[in-house]
């Protein structure tokens, strides 16, 4: 173990299981240590066990897991504003003349703890949607966060509130105060988390994949803010994220996790430029680059079954062929998709927010098109209008050379089997009452596309394809980290064999290693079957390594699009530029 100068966090022998009929140990022996205003970064693939040790730590695990070892949080009184339950004697505080206090966290009370969390421990969590109220307003629900644990009047709280959704770059931080999530994009809704996690200076923020929903340039502006707040408050920082180039340059130690346990613990530099483990080679090898574009991306196996020595090897198999044709799958011309931003007292729309402001292109079959660009600027907006989930006010849709923008909604049900959609949050999209096995049956019996039965066969085939044990049929979507639930989704959108598939930030979510599987699985599926792409993400490299053409959006507008290697290796633009100058 690391010897940490000044420990905050002090992590021994860390034992997680779940009982029950299928009991099974979770994660096992982690041992680790944080200390003051440094950073840890933990890495490994979805399910590996890092977010259970971040729940852990905040005393959050369901009542089925079983928690054992040691974890000892040493709270600064000079940096607390609250009383903090001495765990000796749980009737007195702290003595004033010691200037820390040992918190044991397996061993607290459920009152100690929430005197801790979110005063002396913030946790920015994966899925901002299902940690957000969709009743409240975001600025309520950030300001109640302030309340909490700081005894201020309620109008300077909410001044603070407002204060701090400018500081995580939220445009119009006042307006953007009494709106709902559901008015925000993905990533505006991870920025209002983070917000909430960082807004009472806590002695040790846990950051769970903060900024998976976020593009490059947004991204970077975040991190730069955590690091300075960090800093300005040496702040221990545990930050786990699937993206190492990003651990490399957030963090000072890296944890790389797999199937619960420990492979290998260090100084970053040492970790990831020199890596022991032959795991931690192969998350390294998986990442997309250039040199792997046009070819399968390694995967977690390849250096599992025999260890490799070097990670930065090529695979050897033949390249992808295109099979991009000159036939127009899909065309949009002059799109244009408004919000109504202000109502008069009459009900009368004001003011509007234009979405997606004249949009034109057209995807060919067999293409795979790539979409880029931040946060809020219409992709998943314009995405939603292709499939029918969003009206357009003007412009055209044509798909197959049938016009789908004046369609009776009857049609889309039709149109829906041809034309399917990976959402960019998994936890919504999927029923939470419905078992896997049913999610994924649902779309071939509605449109009886399968016989009765053989449904749960092909269920079966569609969990294979995206790397799911058989027994994840009969499980709930709660039951699955983020990373294995996207895989569902992209099962289900591939039920239905469609013709073009809309991937809106469908591996944002995937450590790299997963991330490999399904980069391969979709180029295998656009090979086997034809498919064309819409592949939205604002990870670049990605985009680059899988698209043939790519358009960048900015504000609503196409301000760029051209051949994946001219745009993202020669951009025009100077919003193309600041967008892979943001890049890691």
């Amino acid at each position: 173990m690391i010897s940490a100068e000044n420990p905050i966090l002090t992590v021994k022998g860390l034992q997680i299981t779940f009982a029950g009929p299928g009991a099974f140990t979770a994660v096992n022996n982690v041992s680790f240590t944080v200390g003051k205003g440094k950073t840890l970064a933990i890495v490994g693939e979805s399910g590996s066990g890092k977010s259970l040790t971040a729940l852990a730590i905040m005393g959050l695990l369901p009542k089925t897991a079983s928690l054992s070892g040691d974890l000892t949080l040493v709270i600064q009184q000079s940096n607390s504003k609250s009383q903090i339950p001495n765990p000796q004697n749980q009737n007195q505080s702290p003595e004033v003349d010691n200037p820390n206090s040992k918190f044991q966290i397996p061993n607290s009370k459920f009152h100690d703890l929430r005197l801790i969390r979110g005063k002396e421990i913030g946790m920015v969590f994966q899925e901002p949607m299902s940690s957000l109220n969709p009743v409240m307003s975001v600025g309520k629900q950030l300001a109640e966060a302030i309340l909490a644990h700081q005894k201020i009047p309620a109008n300077e709280a909410k001044q603070l509130a407002i204060g701090w959704l400018g500081k995580v770059q939220l445009p119009e931080p006042f307006k953007m105060y009494s709106r709902y999530p559901h008015e925000l994009s993905g990533g505006q809704k991870q920025r209002v988390m983070i917000a909430m996690a960082m807004c009472n200076h806590p002695a040790l923020l846990i950051a769970d994949e903060p900024t998976t929903a976020l593009d490059t340039t947004v991204q970077q502006e975040i991190i730069r803010l955590m690091h300075y707040l960090q800093q300005e408050h040496q702040s221990a920082m545990i930050f786990i994220t699937h993206d190492l180039t990003l651990a490399a340059t957030i963090a000072d130690d890296v944890l790389v996790m797999y199937k619960g346990e420990m492979m290998e613990y260090g100084a970053a530099a040492e970790v990831l430029q020199h890596p022991q483990n032959a795991y931690t080679q192969a998350l390294l090898a998986c990442k997309p680059s250039p040199a792997n574009k046009g070819h399968m991306l390694p995967i977690v196996a390849d250096f599992l079954h025999s260890v490799k020595k070097e990670h930065t090897i090529l695979p050897t198999e033949e390249p992808y062929q295109s099979i991009t044709t000159n036939t127009p799958l899909l065309e949009v011309k002059n799109l244009r998709i408004s919000f109504t931003e202000h109502k008069n007292l009459f009900g009368t729309p004001q003011r509007y927010i234009k979405a997606v402001d004249d949009v034109s292109f057209t995807l060919n079959k067999g293409e795979i098109l790539g979409l880029v660009g931040e946060s809020g600027c219409g992709k998943s907006t314009l995405s939603r209008s292709l499939v029918g989930l969003l009206p357009a006010h003007s412009g055209e849709i044509i798909f197959n050379g049938e016009g789908l923008t004046k369609i009776p909604l009857k049609d889309w049900s039709y149109v829906r089997t041809k034309i399917q959609m990976i959402f960019q949050d998994p936890y919504s999209s999927l029923n939470p009452r419905m078992t896997i096995g049913d999610a994924l049956m649902e779309p071939m019996m509605t449109h009886k596309t399968v016989p009765k039965n053989e449904l749960q066969k092909e269920a079966l085939r569609l969990l294979d394809l995206v790397q799911l044990p058989a027994a994840t049929l009969h499980r709930y979507p709660h039951e699955f980290s983020g990373g294995q639930r996207q895989r569902i989704g992209i099962a289900r959108a591939l039920s239905l064999r469609p013709q073009l598939l809309i991937c809106d930030e469908s591996v944002s979510a995937l450590d790299v290693s997963i991330q490999a599987q399904i980069l391969n699985l979709l180029k295998g599926l656009q090979k086997e079957f034809g498919l064309t792409y819409l592949f939205i993400s604002h990870d670049l490299s990605v985009v680059h390594y899988i698209s043939d053409r790519v358009m960048v959006m900015q504000a609503g507008k196409i301000v760029e699009a051209g051949d994946a290697e001219q745009v993202l290796k020669q951009p025009k633009d100077e919003y193309t530029k600041r967008l892979i100058e943001a890049m890691p």
